[in-house]
């Protein structure tokens, strides 16, 4: 039995780790294994400049953290080794970036287990398939550009009708 200095620091890591889920817009969690230092460094600074929260996290207080919540289905992947990717901001951003790290990873051993959005747990196969959507930014931009492309060719189709309308007068 844990000393009572001990299980009060623990309840606190898992009610702020029951917050984390909470405040989070989306979020995924990753089997870490076979990653080298490097990359390691190399993808906590991308995750970090997209505000993102990336941490390595007990599998126990994990299970103990989404008990009794929305999240409870994430439980099944907290199994071996397990970190976690938090975005407050960007529901699809820690997704898309593990996810183009997952696919450059050569030893095939980092991998996306599940995710979370607004309120929902993702299976894998979801979770990857949303991380390959573009950023809010970049469907806006698609969305302009598919806008301007019909008005160019609403234009385009009104200036023909006046042109052949123009001769008849």
């Amino acid at each position: 039995m844990p000393s009572a200095k001990i299980l009060s620091q623990k309840q606190a890591y898992v009610k702020s780790l029951q917050e984390k889920f909470e405040k989070a817009a989306g979020g995924a969690v990753v089997a870490y294994g076979g990653i080298t230092v490097a990359d390691d460094t190399k993808l906590r600074k991308e995750l970090r400049e997209a505000g993102v929260e990336y941490e390595v996290i007990k599998n126990s207080m994990l299970r103990l953290a989404v008990k009794g919540t929305a999240y409870e289905g994430l439980a099944d992947s907290f199994v071996g080794d397990t970190a976690m990717a938090f975005s407050n901001e960007d529901a699809i951003a820690a997704a898309r970036i593990l996810n183009k790290f997952q696919e450059a990873d050569k030893s095939k051993r980092f991998t996306l287990k599940a995710g979370f959005m607004d309120g929902k747990v993702l299976s894998q196969s979801e979770i990857n398939a949303i991380a390959k959507l573009p950023s809010h930014e970049g469907m806006l931009s698609m969305f302009a550009g598919a806008l301007k492309s019909t008005l160019s060719g609403l234009a385009v189709a009104m200036q023909a009708y006046a042109d052949k309308q123009e001769p008849a007068a």
